[in-house]
């Protein structure tokens, strides 16, 4: 909660990509915080570089997958058309390139780099160091599960 409140303060409440808030959206809360990453696709290191506060509308658009499983997808690509002042096309080719990227990062595990927390948010370097060497099992909450038959 530090973090996260301390990326709302820093960004004034608003969206640091559109400049929009979740309360002109019809949200009761102005932002949400975002992890921004990068990625060693040859050692397989995920390197967090910061936190973004994105309003509600772009933070769905970066978790597009999760948008569409709950069937905000049409509110997102307008949005997205809005901001990058992009046509429908234009989003579903960014949107299939970055599902494809995501799809082919997801075939390997990661070692994940948290050391920015400790070089700029001042979070005990110790705590980073237990965090990044347990295993994570990430479990996907959005996907169809099949229909079990009737007995």
């Amino acid at each position: 909660d530090i973090l996260r409140r301390a990326s709302y303060k820093k960004a004034e409440y608003k969206c640091e990509i559109c400049g929009d808030n979740g309360k002109n959206q019809g949200y009761k809360h102005e932002v949400e915080c975002h992890e921004i990453w990068d990625y060693d696709d040859t050692l397989k290191i995920q390197i967090l570089r910061g936190l973004i506060s994105l309003c509600p509308r772009c933070h769905q658009i970066k978790h597009f997958g999760r948008t569409s499983a709950i069937g905000l997808q049409a509110e997102a690509f307008k949005h997205m058309e809005k901001v990058n002042n992009w046509n429908h096309k234009q989003c579903v080719t960014h949107l299939a390139e970055s599902m494809t990227e995501w799809a082919e990062r997801s075939k390997f595990k990661w070692n994940i780099d948290l050391s920015v927390l400790y070089e700029n948010f001042e979070i005990p370097k110790d705590l980073i160091i237990e965090a990044q060497s347990k295993d994570r099992v990430v479990e996907n909450k959005y996907k169809k599960r099949k229909k079990r038959k009737k007995k």
